[in-house]
């Protein structure tokens, strides 16, 4: 019987700020999801025309989309700070989701018009934290640090 052990990997401290950032972004995520779902009569009415005109013509399954972008990405951050591997599949099913919505905005509502190229930085943003987050639990579970 072998009674050794392999010890476990040592995960330097940006493991775990990328976690708890992954986690707190992604529930900030959660809450701009439950703003856009339950939009009061007033919050609409104190839109500009233009963003009025994009969230009517927004459908549901963006709004799906976006729902499982951001529930992915919370799952995605727990796992990594449960050091479990399927982090990683997690911020994928994230960031695929996030493309679906992203594009089927400009797509199928008239965000284009409404916002013009300026409104293409927050997504741009979007995109990178979940490239990077996908790119960093990959690494993450290269190294071991993901069982």
């Amino acid at each position: 019987m072998n009674t050794t052990t392999a010890a476990a990997p040592k995960r330097p401290l940006g493991f775990w700020i990328i976690g708890l950032f992954a986690l707190v972004w992604n529930l900030i995520g959660v809450a701009m999801w439950y703003l856009q779902v339950n939009m009061s009569a007033e919050q609409l009415a104190a839109m500009t025309e233009a963003q009025r005109q994009v969230y009517e013509a927004t459908p549901g399954w963006l709004n799906i989309a976006f729902a499982v972008a951001v529930f992915a990405g919370v799952l995605g951050a727990l796992g990594m700070l449960l050091k479990k591997k399927w982090a990683a599949t997690m911020f994928l099913l994230s960031l695929i989701a996030l493309l679906v919505q992203m594009i089927g905005a400009y797509v199928v509502t008239p965000a284009w018009s409404a916002y013009g190229p300026v409104g293409l930085v927050m997504p741009a943003v979007l995109l990178a934290i979940a490239l990077f987050l996908l790119w960093y639990a990959n690494k993450a579970q290269a190294r071991s640090w993901l069982s």
